[in-house]
């Protein structure tokens, strides 16, 4: 809904679906998009009509199993919508009962978007739903606001001007994170969810590309779980299925062969008897099948237990956030944080770098790591950061990895002195 600082394509869509009685159920269907779409070409119009259909799976993915009802507790949960070409795009849904004397199904509201920014876009569905309480109406120009003003860049903020019949004008501030790496993230909900111990075995699946099926109650739970996980795998990217709500009529992916990180409401249990393993009571459990609780080395798999450990009972969301990633990336620091030491290229400035893998993996002197390293390499996750990495020109590294990798190698060459 808000266009970034350059001139942006066509704006994401705010679609609202509601509920429509159909059959024996309710059936979602889009009422209000903002902005609206006009002057479409066929095949546009081809693709809105899907990613449109998708979204009504999402917000609703409990299928048509809803009934009218006068109390609702509003939630607010994420989705990944994944283009043919591999690009996702981050979708946001609050869900929420409109007020009134009769008893009705929930509605829908959506922000589709290619930023993850879970905590700004949670406050405009703030502002949303306080509108909609009072009238449909008031929906339209709020969000026309938000469309003229620019995208706040990384660690600043915009205002909003907003009026508000009854409670006169409001300046609304929004705020985006400084550090994008986890604008979408909030690892105390994945700590609250599984043990220390039970995390670091989900990692580890995740880190080999395992198929993996997370069951809760709340849709917020899953996708915060789901989000969370694939963030501990910076500066890495889970590059399979990435579904963090898992909608009734697509639960047989469950059957895929292939990796997935999927996120599945417990109520589906029953429906899915065999697939998921069938027990209710099973969801809150880890449950290992493979080498996941023995190949993480050793000596790294405690540093990050003891980090675990030893953060706040009662900290901020920044600071298990801050605690929970710097303790997994500096496990990639020191598992391959020398990989661009093995980056060479024969030609100018210009050419194109080769990784070297095999002195790479040989100059690792831990065994229990060079083992680890071992399989790692193998991942796709792997082998498309060092495709990008081999494209990208010498000295152009960027981003909080680099700048772990020299904080590690300097103190490395520290100790030496000392010695």
């Amino acid at each position: 809904p808000l266009p970034s600082p350059l001139p942006p394509p066509s704006p994401p869509p705010l679609p609202s679906p509601p509920l429509v009685k159909s059959g024996g159920g309710y059936e979602p269907q889009i009422s209000y998009q903002f902005p609206k779409r006009d002057g479409m070409g066929r095949s546009q119009k081809e693709e809105e009509e899907k990613i449109l259909k998708a979204i009504t799976l999402f917000c609703f993915p409990e299928g048509i199993d809803w009934a009218p009802m006068t109390e609702y507790q509003s939630e607010t949960f994420s989705f990944v919508l994944t283009e043919v070409d591999g690009s996702r795009k981050n979708g946001y849904c609050r869900r929420l009962l409109p007020k009134g004397n009769k008893a009705c199904p929930p509605e829908a509201y959506c922000i589709i978007s290619k930023l993850a920014c879970f905590g700004l876009f949670s406050k405009i569905f703030d502002e949303v739903e306080k509108r909609r309480q009072k009238s449909m109406a008031m929906i339209y120009p709020f969000m026309q606001k938000l469309r003229e003003s620019p995208f706040p860049a990384p660690g600043n903020s915009v205002e909003i001007k907003s009026h508000i019949p009854e409670s006169g004008t409001e300046i609304i501030k929004l705020t985006r994170p400084l550090d994008s790496w986890l604008e979408h993230v909030n690892f105390a909900t994945l700590c609250g969810c599984l043990s220390n111990q039970e995390i670091l075995l989900v990692f580890a699946a995740a880190v080999l590309e395992r198929r993996i099926v997370f069951i809760a109650e709340e849709l917020g739970t899953l996708s915060q779980v789901a989000h969370a996980v694939s963030a501990l795998l910076y500066p890495f990217t889970w590059q399979h299925t990435l579904i963090s709500i898992v909608p009734s009529i697509l639960i047989d992916v469950v059957m895929a062969p292939t990796p997935y990180l999927l996120g599945v409401q417990k109520k589906m249990m029953t429906a899915s008897k065999g697939n998921l393993g069938g027990n209710p009571q099973n969801a809150g459990h880890v449950f290992q099948i493979g080498d996941e609780g023995s190949i993480l080395p050793p000596k790294l798999h405690d540093e990050i237990l003891l980090a675990l450990e030893n953060k706040k009972e009662k900290a901020t969301v920044e600071e298990w956030n801050r605690v929970v990633s710097e303790a997994f990336l500096g496990f990639f620091v020191k598992t391959v944080g020398h990989y661009a030491s093995y980056l060479t290229s024969s030609g100018g400035a210009e050419a194109r770098r080769t990784f070297q893998s095999r002195a790479f993996y040989k100059s690792i002197k831990s065994n229990t790591t060079r083992h680890f390293v071992k399989k790692f390499m193998q991942t796709q996750m792997f082998d498309i950061f060092i495709q990008e990495a081999e494209q990208r020109q010498s000295g152009t590294h960027q981003g909080i990895f680099h700048q772990k990798i020299q904080e590690y190698q300097n103190n490395g060459k520290a100790e030496k002195k000392k010695r």
